[in-house]
């Protein structure tokens, strides 16, 4: 079994000797998310694939506390925040944008790239070198200021 999942079900156990609802039944979502993936590829996910999972959950949470903030149910835009922050406690630390602009200069740089018509080739390289680590939104505006300025 994967480090990750190994992780995933120890905070399950630790969540359920410690009687916190909440979080149980976060994880045990998280955990069916995971086995459902790995139905769907028939095999164990890579850590790769796994944090794919828990950023699509992380994205899911991010616009349930858009649509509550909208319905003025500040209860569940707290429920939702709270499950949002153990969900991150399972992704990689996130670049700075200070980190982010260094490694923008240096795909700018090694791809040679001169204009906003080479921003896809410019954030691919940044994502994969660093996958599960970058906010997509905040790259392609850091990448689309920087090539805009040039």
């Amino acid at each position: 079994m994967a480090d990750f999942k190994t992780r995933l079900n120890d905070n399950l156990k630790e969540a359920m000797k410690q009687k916190n609802s909440a979080r149980v039944s976060l994880l045990r979502m998280l955990l069916a998310a995971v086995k459902n993936r790995e139905v769907e590829k028939r095999g164990s996910l890579t850590e790769d694939e796994f944090f794919a999972v828990v950023k699509t959950s992380v994205k899911q949470h991010l616009e349930s506390i858009e649509s509550f903030k909208k319905g003025n149910r500040q209860d569940l835009v707290e429920k939702e925040e709270k499950e949002l922050d153990i969900l991150k406690g399972f992704l990689p630390a996130q670049l700075s944008e200070e980190e982010m602009g260094r490694e923008i200069e240096e795909a700018i740089r090694s791809l040679q790239a001169k204009s906003q018509k080479e921003m896809g080739k410019v954030i691919k390289h940044v994502m994969e070198k660093f996958p599960g680590r970058i906010d997509g939104k905040v790259l392609s505006g850091m990448v689309l200021k920087r090539l805009s300025e040039m």
